[in-house]
């Protein structure tokens, strides 16, 4: 078993692609179908492999990212209400974990939900 330090984290990747043999392609396994009777087939690597990444650099990486997009969002937020007079009133991102700790803008056209993506949801604080 790997000795690690209690701050680790261990984080699943499955950084291999999927592969998929559509209908009537040969893959090289030898059948006795013809060639427009080979069936589609998926090739995966499954779950992924477990890495540790140490649990400061993943925080250091978080607040961060975390700064950015608070810089980014803040700037937004003032141009809407210069030019419109609107508000931002809540913020919903979605972030993938690397095997190496990077924290990741997930932009659109991923499916969010197949890769295991952290959903981040900031609101407004109200006045007290």
């Amino acid at each position: 078993m790997l000795d690690t330090p209690s701050d680790t984290i261990w984080i699943v990747t499955d950084d291999t692609p999927q592969l998929s043999i559509p209908d009537g392609v040969k893959s090289g396994a030898t059948t006795t179908r013809s060639w427009g009777e080979e069936p589609t087939r998926e090739i995966s690597k499954g779950v992924g492999d477990a890495v540790p990444v140490s649990a400061e650099k993943l925080e250091q990486n978080m607040t961060s990212f975390l700064q950015v997009i608070g810089r980014l969002f803040s700037r937004a937020e003032q141009q809407a209400k210069v030019n419109s007079g609107m508000q931002l009133d809540a913020i919903e991102l979605s972030v993938e974990i690397s095997g190496e700790g990077e924290v990741k803008l997930i932009g659109s056209g991923v499916k969010t939900g197949a890769k295991g993506a952290i959903k981040l949801t900031f609101k407004r604080q109200e006045p007290a």
